[in-house]
């Protein structure tokens, strides 16, 4: 009998924040662990089908990183990196768009057709959804210098996102799926790093929450104690400071323009838990960190 007393109260702690999230809508980076292990991906769609019929409006923004790569080594192409970015040239955005979109996307959304869930799936170039243009990389103090600039190829960055696309799909009870790639103004179609493109589709729809999946635990301190909560203003001085370094820095960036741009609040969480995403969303003291 306690174990189903123990379940209630789990059901009861959840309540409030189903009342509060009511309607709202809340994007989602899937990408990582997450993404590859089988048990992760079944409980990630089980999540989100939950999420929906609860009364959220969940947006899934999702990546493949490690998915291009394995496709890449199969025709025996390297993968370049300058500055984290995948160098993309002609046939290796050929590779990209085919992973993105016609594989792990269609993937995403069978899984959760086939669980009893309603979802859809877009890429960037759907209906002009995400406006791109062509990003640079620069050596290390030398940005505004045309002449040093890196050509990475193919790689963009967010222009505008339509949300009028996705909003239209969310009217009809229907689960965005989104692949990171954009279109720019001559139809061209560019690969865009899916952190970015989920924090700028989180503010376009001015979502109740963004929540990143990652591989750690959330944003460490100097002792590498998991920081819960943690304000924006205090974020970007951990950034100055050191504190927060490395992979994790572009995350917390990525979650600090979020926040400028109407997002109410941002999470960074582990993904290789099973079933993160509910835990940080319907428990009281969440499982990785919350910048507001």
């Amino acid at each position: 009998m306690e174990k189903y007393i123990e379940k209630a109260d789990i059901l009861l702690e959840a309540l409030p924040y189903i009342q509060r999230f009511a309607n709202k809508t809340m994007v989602i980076k899937y990408g990582g662990h997450a993404m590859e292990d089988e048990e992760l991906k079944t409980n990630f769609v089980r999540d989100v089908i939950l999420l929906h019929f609860i009364g959220l409006n969940p947006v899934i923004v999702h990546g493949g990183g490690p998915q291009i790569d394995g496709m890449l080594d199969k025709i025996g192409k390297k993968s370049q990196f300058i500055q984290g970015m995948r160098v993309t040239d002609a046939e290796t955005m050929d590779v990209v768009e085919m992973v993105l979109v016609g594989k792990i996307n269609k993937e995403i959304v069978s899984r959760i057709n086939s669980n009893g869930g309603q979802a859809v799936g877009l890429s960037g170039a759907d209906g002009s959804l995400i406006r791109a243009r062509k990003m640079w990389a620069f050596p290390k103090g030398k940005e505004g210098q045309e002449k040093e600039r890196i050509d990475l190829g193919r790689v963009g960055e967010v222009e505008s996102i339509d949300p009028g696309v996705i909003r239209s799909f969310i009217a009809n009870k229907w689960i965005p799926i989104i692949a990171p790639v954009g279109v720019g103004s001559r139809g061209e179609v560019y690969n865009i790093n899916a952190d970015l493109v989920a924090g700028k589709v989180a503010s376009s729809l001015e979502a109740e929450k963004f929540i990143l999946l990652t591989d750690v635990e959330g944003v460490l301190d100097g002792q590498k104690r998991l920081i819960s909560t943690v304000d924006a203003k205090i974020a970007g001085r951990y950034i100055q400071e050191g504190t927060i370094s490395g992979g994790m820095i572009p995350k917390v960036r990525c979650c600090l323009e979020a926040l400028r741009e109407g997002v109410k609040k941002t999470h960074i969480i582990d993904g290789r838990v099973k079933h993160a995403i509910l835990l940080e969303i319907f428990t009281d003291e969440g499982i990785g960190t919350q910048i507001y």
